[in-house]
C-alpha cells in the first residue's frame, strides 16, 4: 500500500511542473472566455443600468428579433458571409503558396528574413493599417493617385467615395494582414514532412509540382482543413477594424463595408442598447457553432482521420 502511495505521489509531482506552465494560458482563457459567458443572460433581458443587470427585466427574445427586422439586414448579413468567404478561399491559397515558397529556400537567413515580412503586418493594429491604406489611397496626398495615376494621364480617384473599389481593397488589405499566421502554421506543418519522400520522388524522376502535388498537399490535408474548419466556425463574424477603421466609417462605403459587427456597434452607438448587441453576439456564437459542427460532420464523412472531433 504504501509503495503504490508512493507511486501515485511521484506521478502527481511529475506533472506538478507541467501544470504550473500551462496555469497562466488556463487563467486567460478562464478569466477572458469563460467567466464573461455569464453575460449571456443581457441578450434576454431588457437592461436598465438604475436596476442592474440580474434585477432587469426580461425581455425574451425580442432583442434577437432586432437584427431581422432592420432594412439593411439582408445586405450585412450578404456582406458578412461573403466576404468571409472570399478571405477563406483567398488567404489560405496565398498561405500555403508563400509556406511552400518558404520552405523551398536554400539560406536559412533569408528564410528567416521571408518569415518576418510575412507576419509583421499581421501584428499590426488596425489603426496603423488603416493610416497606410489612407497614405495610399487619400485623394489629395495619396501615393496612388499622385504616384500612379497622375503620370500616367489618368483623373485622381475619390477613394472613400467610390464603393466600387472596395470589395477589392479589402480583400488585398485582409490578404497582406491575415497571411502571415496561417503562412507560419503551414511552414510548421512542412517542415514536418519526412525528407525521405521528396528523396524517394527524386530519384523515380518526380518534378518539382509533383513534389508538390503528390507529397506536400496531401502531408498537409489535416492541417488546411482544420484551419478551414476554424474559420467557418468565425465566418459570422467580421474583422471590426477592417470594415470600420480601415474605410474610415465612410457613410458612402456603407452599402459595400458595412457587416454585423459594424452595423451592431453604430446602432449602439446611437441606441446604447446592450441587450440587442448581446443578443447579435450570442447568434453569432451559435451560427458559427452549428457550422463547424455541419462542416465536421461532412469531413469526418469523406476523411475521418482529418476532422477536429
Amino acid at each position: 500500500m504504501e509503495e503504490r502511495k508512493r507511486k501515485k505521489t511521484f506521478r502527481w509531482r511529475k506533472w506538478v511542473p507541467i501544470f504550473i506552465m500551462m496555469s497562466p494560458g488556463l487563467i486567460y482563457l478562464l478569466v477572458n472566455n469563460y467567466l464573461p459567458m455569464f453575460g449571456l443572460v443581457i441578450a434576454f433581458k431588457k437592461v436598465n443600468f438604475q436596476l442592474g443587470i440580474w434585477e432587469s427585466p426580461w425581455a425574451g427574445f425580442s432583442n434577437f428579433t432586432y437584427l431581422f427586422k432592420t432594412p439593411e439586414a439582408l445586405t450585412i448579413t450578404r456582406n458578412t458571409l461573403l466576404y468571409n468567404a472570399a478571405f477563406i478561399t483567398v488567404n489560405t491559397g496565398l498561405s500555403l503558396s508563400f509556406a511552400l515558397f518558404i520552405t523551398e529556400m536554400k539560406s536559412k537567413f533569408c528564410k528567416k528574413i521571408y518569415q518576418s515580412a510575412v507576419l509583421l503586418p499581421y501584428l499590426m493594429s488596425a489603426v496603423i493599417v488603416s493610416y497606410i491604406v489612407y497614405a495610399l489611397l487619400s485623394p489629395d496626398k495619396g501615393m496612388v493617385n499622385n504616384s500612379i495615376l497622375k503620370p500616367l494621364g489618368k483623373k485622381p480617384v475619390s477613394w472613400y467615395m467610390e464603393p466600387k473599389y472596395w470589395p477589392f481593397i479589402l480583400l488585398l488589405v485582409n490578404a497582406w494582414k491575415g497571411v502571415g499566421y496561417n503562412c507560419l502554421v503551414f511552414i510548421a506543418g512542412l517542415s514536418g514532412i519526412s525528407p525521405g519522400f521528396y528523396e524517394a520522388a527524386r530519384l523515380d524522376g518526380a518534378s518539382k509540382w509533383q513534389e508538390i502535388f503528390y507529397i506536400s498537399l496531401p502531408c498537409m490535408k489535416t492541417s488546411i482543413i482544420t484551419l478551414v474548419l476554424l474559420q467557418i466556425g468565425r465566418i459570422f463574424y467580421s474583422d471590426f477594424g477592417l470594415f470600420y477603421q480601415v474605410p474610415m466609417n465612410s457613410g458612402a462605403l456603407f452599402d459595400v463595408t458595412n457587416t454585423i459587427d459594424t452595423y451592431v456597434y453604430r446602432s449602439l452607438l446611437q441606441l446604447g442598447n446592450i441587450g440587442m448587441a448581446s443578443a447579435a453576439g450570442f447568434y453569432q456564437s451559435i451560427v458559427g457553432f452549428g457550422l463547424i459542427l455541419v462542416c465536421n460532420a461532412l469531413v469526418r464523412r469523406m476523411d475521418k482521420d482529418s476532422a477536429l472531433f
